[in-house]
Order: structure tokens, then C-alpha cells, then sequence
């Protein structure tokens, strides 16, 4: 009696004379999860993909593809032929989407892009970095996580859940941080709450390279003498939480908001990240510039005058703003 695997080569050289249709238009078919290979045949069927579905069926049992069929969206050639979408069907060539989310994106931004990239509803993703349980998975000591996704560019398949995305982000900034940072930051005497709080300032405010250890040295000067840090970000970041979206510009009575996010208001730091830190804002926080300087203020085009006393500061703000 033939042996399994001399029935699907003489299939396989069947099939070959026989040869599939010819090539046409690709086609975006979608594959549950859970499929059956009758289904998946079908749909294939439907699509122009294949010609039989009982050929498509007999190779995927003799040649063990059933057990190796993938669900998610694949781009497949009409008239391709059996072997060829099994093939791409086992082999991990799912489409994938690109979701990008830039350094500074808070957890509202980044809701924002699941539900126009992702397709995932902006409400279900938003309760999701809030779940408790994911929360102590990862361990993150805050009620949300807030300043704790990697801002990166991730692939994921269409229907990807929430929680799949919360997860691959944490995960990433997670290895980041045990990889390059916990130890830095422990010899610091810093937590990993309090360098992402700062790392997120300094990203709010920083808009050039190499403002950013400055930056740092100026919050970390600030706490380190019990002055209010006075950050913009956390005005912004306030305004967001009351309203739903930050300003194009503060004005004065924007900072009279209260909120214990309000830097101005309230000393020491605010009581989470106020977005997501890039890389090299983390790099600033744990290693900022030796400098005195105590106050900022932005120039026209984006980079910061510095300044170490009151009097300095106020003359720095007369020069931009002539």
C-alpha cells in the first residue's frame, strides 16, 4: 500500500500537469480564526483563488497543511492554484498593518490611531490600558498606562484585539527599560515612575536634540531644591483630561486650571507621565546636563534660553519675545 507521502507526490505531480489557471487579480481574503479547511476552501473557491475545493482539501490532509493554516487577512492571486495559496496559507505571509505612534502621544493619541488604523473602537482600547489586571501583569505602579507603551511602529493583523496591542507595546517598553535603564536609574536613586514622569516633561517640551539633557537638568534641579517644576506639559496634559484635547497655545488663565497635573499649582511632580517618553528623553532624565540652570523659555524657532537665576530668566524672555 503507497505510503502517505508517495500519495501527495503523485498529487503533487498531478496537480503540476494539470497546472492552475492562469494568474489574475490579487485578491484581499480574510481567514477566521478557528476555519475550517472546508471553509477556507470555499472562500478560496469563491474568490477565484483555486478551482476545486475537494483538490484543495485531499493536499491539505496528505500534506499535513490542515494542522498549519493560519487565520488573518492575505493578499492571494487569482487562479494561483492549491499548492501555492497552501503555501502562504501556513506560511506566516498574513497582511499586516503598520501602527505607528510617535514619541509624546498620550494614551488619548494613541486611542485615537487604534481606532483609525486598527479599527479598534477608541473607548474599548482606552478601558483596556486601564484594566487592573493587566496593570500588575506588567507591573506598572499607576492607574493607567500612561507613559508606559513603547511609542514604536508595530505590525498587527486585522482584527487584532486591544489587549494584544496594550501587551506588544508594554512588553517593548518593558525589555527597554530592564535592558538599558533600571540599573542607571537604581544607581540614581530613581524609580521607574518617577524617570517616566520626568522623560515624559522633557518630551512634552523639548523640540530640539539638544535642549533635552538641559531640559532634564532643570526638572531634576527644581525637585532636587522644592521648587514648583512649572511644566507646560502638564498644563496641557490637564486640559486634556478636562476637555479631551490640548490647545494650539496656553494662555494665562489656562494655568489657574486645577488639577493635580497643574505644575503650577501644585509642587513636586504630577501623579503620572503625561505621555509616552521616547528613548532618548529616558536617556536625558537619567543623565542630564551638569549645569545650574533653573528656568527655560522657548525661542522662535523651538530651541529653549536657559538660565540659572529669576533675573537672568526674565531678560532671556525679553530678548524672544523682541
Amino acid at each position: 500500500m503507497p505510503s502517505r507521502r508517495t500519495l501527495f507526490g503523485a498529487l503533487l505531480v498531478l496537480g503540476a500537469a494539470c497546472g492552475p489557471a492562469a494568474p489574475g487579480p490579487k485578491e484581499r481574503i480574510v481567514i477566521p480564526s478557528g476555519a475550517s479547511v472546508r471553509t477556507i476552501a470555499d472562500t478560496l473557491r469563491a474568490h477565484g483563488v483555486i478551482t476545486s475545493e475537494r483538490w484543495f482539501r485531499v493536499l491539505a490532509r496528505l500534506g499535513g497543511y490542515d494542522r498549519r493554516l493560519r487565520s488573518g487577512p492575505y493578499e492571494l492571486v487569482r487562479g494561483e492554484g492549491a499548492r501555492s495559496a497552501l503555501r502562504s496559507l501556513t506560511g506566516g505571509h498574513a497582511l499586516l498593518t503598520r501602527f505607528t505612534v510617535p514619541e509624546g502621544f498620550t494614551l488619548g493619541d494613541i486611542a485615537q490611531a487604534a481606532e483609525s488604523t486598527l479599527k479598534i473602537p477608541r473607548d474599548r482600547f482606552l478601558e483596556t490600558v486601564r484594566d487592573t489586571a493587566l496593570l500588575r501583569e506588567f507591573a506598572v505602579p499607576a492607574p493607567s498606562f500612561e507613559g508606559f507603551l513603547k511609542p514604536e511602529t508595530y505590525l498587527f493583523a486585522d482584527g487584532v484585539g486591544p489587549d494584544v496591542v496594550v501587551r506588544t507595546m508594554a512588553l517593548a517598553a518593558r525589555a527597554e527599560w530592564d535592558s538599558a535603564f533600571a540599573a542607571a536609574a537604581a544607581v540614581q536613586g530613581l524609580d521607574r515612575l518617577t524617570a517616566m514622569i520626568l522623560a515624559s516633561l522633557v518630551e512634552g517640551e523639548a523640540k530640539v536634540e539638544q535642549d533635552r539633557p538641559l531640559v532634564a537638568a532643570v526638572y531634576r534641579n527644581r525637585l532636587r531644591l522644592g521648587m514648583p517644576l512649572q511644566a507646560d506639559p502638564t498644563v496641557q496634559y490637564a486640559i486634556e483630561l478636562s476637555t479631551g484635547r490640548r490647545k494650539p497655545r496656553l494662555y494665562e488663565k489656562d494655568y489657574g486650571i486645577a488639577s493635580p497635573y497643574n505644575t503650577y499649582l501644585k509642587a513636586g511632580l504630577p501623579p503620572g507621565p503625561v505621555g509616552a517618553p521616547g528613548r532618548k528623553s529616558i536617556e536625558a532624565v537619567l543623565s542630564p546636563a551638569p549645569v545650574p540652570f533653573l528656568y527655560f523659555v522657548a525661542g522662535p524657532d523651538g530651541a529653549h534660553v536657559f538660565s540659572r537665576t529669576y533675573g537672568e530668566h526674565l531678560r532671556a524672555i525679553r530678548r524672544v519675545r523682541q
